[in-house]
């Protein structure tokens, strides 16, 4: 039982660095089976309502109470493990050892262990590995809040240049309208900010599931919408291609995919299903040939040059959108994200 409780030690400490310290992605097999029992009751909770707006607020709650929960969960399983560290040093009864941890942990002082040198350094390691596991997420909490409002400062800029619902039609619109389409200033940002999605959500997977101040909104739905308005303007226009919106045009993909892969085979997560819920869990819009047409001529209608042959423009999409549309449709359908429109609304 000593050993078993040092492992469980080793295995919890293991779980915190690799949350927290280690700068790179790692799946904590620990820290998913909390997440993941987490999800399950909220998905529960939500599946039992009936609007969007009702689903996203029951599935807001889910990432901040998880991360809150996370602490607790580190805690208990370090006080399980003292607990049988300290009964495998003959302190006593199972109920004398879990108070014996438990006092340690909490610094209460309440309880202490009375045999020999060893029991009480094990007693202040308690202590001070409690102490340093609750530091480490404390610590960190800025650095996920501070990703979290860089994220969704772009979300809600484009927004106001895509309208409410956004599409990816109303976008190129803007851009074109706005002289900015082949500038490299937006395409710039875009790209800077699909990098830092791949890295910050896939170090610290559970700001995935942070979601937007507004229902309306979603990190997923504007990656959408910014690689479907590249994908529309390499096809469709007859212009020359910006070097800076390909780069921002791969920089998505490879963002999408990734933290697509990292939930896909890492944490073997899987999208919501049951009830209502799936109804409305973040659809990625088809876009058929009759659609894209439709596209095309709302984009003809604001003088963008466009290419001739259609059915080429249209094979070249298809072709630009197979790169992210499994990623895309994932990530909107396990985020419960508003969906992702190419055709402009209304």
């Amino acid at each position: 039982m000593l050993l078993a409780g040092l492992l469980l030690v080793v295995l919890t400490l293991s779980a915190a660095i690799r949350s927290f310290v280690l700068p790179r992605n790692e799946s904590v097999r620990l820290n998913g089976w909390l997440f993941q029992g987490f999800r399950w009751i909220f998905n529960q909770l939500a599946a039992r309502t009936v609007t969007y707006g009702q689903r996203d607020r029951v599935l807001a709650l889910f990432a901040p109470v998880a991360l809150v929960a996370l602490p607790i969960f580190w805690l208990a399983l370090l006080s399980l493990a003292y607990t049988g560290i300290f009964w495998g040093l003959d302190e006593g009864h199972w109920f004398r050892c879990y108070r014996i941890s438990g006092s340690s942990l909490l610094t209460l002082g309440s309880e202490e262990p009375t045999h020999g040198v060893a029991a009480t350094a094990l007693s202040y390691s308690e202590a001070a590995l409690g102490l340093l596991l609750l530091t480490l997420l404390i610590s960190y909490l800025p650095t996920i809040y501070q990703s979290f409002s860089r994220r969704e400062l772009v979300v809600a800029r484009l927004e106001l240049r895509a309208g409410s619902p956004s599409s990816a039609t109303a976008l190129v619109e803007w851009l074109y309208g706005a002289e900015r389409l082949y500038h490299d200033e937006p395409w710039m940002r875009w790209e800077e900010w699909f990098v830092e999605i791949e890295e910050s959500h896939t170090s610290l997977p559970i700001l995935s599931f942070f979601r937007s101040p507004q229902p309306g909104r979603s990190w997923v739905s504007t990656a959408g919408i910014i690689l479907d308005a590249a994908a529309l303007v390499f096809s469709a226009v007859e212009q020359p291609r910006s070097p800076q919106m390909e780069i921002c045009f791969k920089a998505g993909c490879l963002a999408l995919n990734r933290v697509h892969r990292y939930f896909e085979v890492n944490v073997r997560s899987t999208p919501p299903r049951q009830g209502p819920l799936a109804a409305h869990a973040g659809r990625a819009q088809h876009i058929d040939r009759a659609s894209f047409d439709d596209i095309l001529d709302q984009l003809a209608a604001c003088a963008l040059p466009l290419r001739p042959d259609r059915t080429a423009a249209w094979q070249q999409y298809q072709e630009l959108r197979s790169r992210y549309q499994e990623a895309l449709v994932f990530m909107a359908r396990l985020t419960v994200a508003p969906e992702v429109s190419t055709i402009q609304q209304g």
